[in-house]
């Protein structure tokens, strides 16, 4: 009965310590980025970026930090889902929000890569052959990466949210889960809609 338990509690814990990974692992190039490091950037990242980078643009290098902020502080999140710690009601909605936020924030985003990707390879959509090249780290590796960050973070949410909280507790959670994921949705679509996303 205890190897049972043990057993179901690490089954509950790895989607929120993949979230923890994904989001800290994927922090490092962010700032690797805005320290000034460029290797391997020229042949995985748009030219565009790469030569913001380059010319260490202020703008660019801030956003690279901020992302790299965000990125950590989404693995300081995954570490939250999974803690043990018997968070209060406010704190539990406020996980719930952010990771539901997150998962659809990063779904959508890996999405675009990937579908975009795959019309430049099925050549419905027009591409400089000259970027081709990059076109396919963001299909086949950003794309499928952002998707499974968002993933592990759905699942972490969800995870957390059936670990020994109390029904009643569930109604309030799942309310803040819905408005993380649709804040998270219109933020998307509206950011896609006017070309920025």
């Amino acid at each position: 009965m205890t190897t049972e338990l043990e057993e179901a509690r690490t089954l509950r814990r790895w989607p929120g310590l993949a979230a923890a990974g994904w989001g800290l692992a994927f922090a490092v190039p962010s700032f690797y980025w805005a320290l000034g490091g460029l290797a391997g950037a020229s042949s995985t990242i748009a030219p565009s970026l790469v030569e913001l980078a380059r010319e260490r643009d202020p703008g660019f290098v801030a956003i690279l930090w901020i992302t790299g902020a965000l990125k950590f502080f989404g693995g300081l999140l995954g570490l939250a889902l999974v803690s043990r710690q018997p968070w209060g009601r406010g704190i539990n909605r406020l996980l719930q929000f952010l990771a539901w936020g997150g998962a659809v924030l990063l779904t959508w985003h890996g999405g675009l890569f990937v579908v975009q990707g795959l019309l430049v390879e099925t050549h419905l959509r027009d591409l400089d052959p000259e970027l081709r090249s990059v076109s396919r780290w963001y299909t086949y590796l950003w794309g499928p990466w952002f998707i499974a960050g968002g993933l592990a973070f759905l699942l972490a949410a969800r995870a957390r949210l059936l670990a020994g909280i109390s029904p009643s507790d569930r109604r309030g959670l799942r309310g803040a889960a819905l408005l993380g994921g649709f804040g998270a949705l219109v933020l998307s679509v509206g950011a896609t809609v006017a070309g920025v996303g």
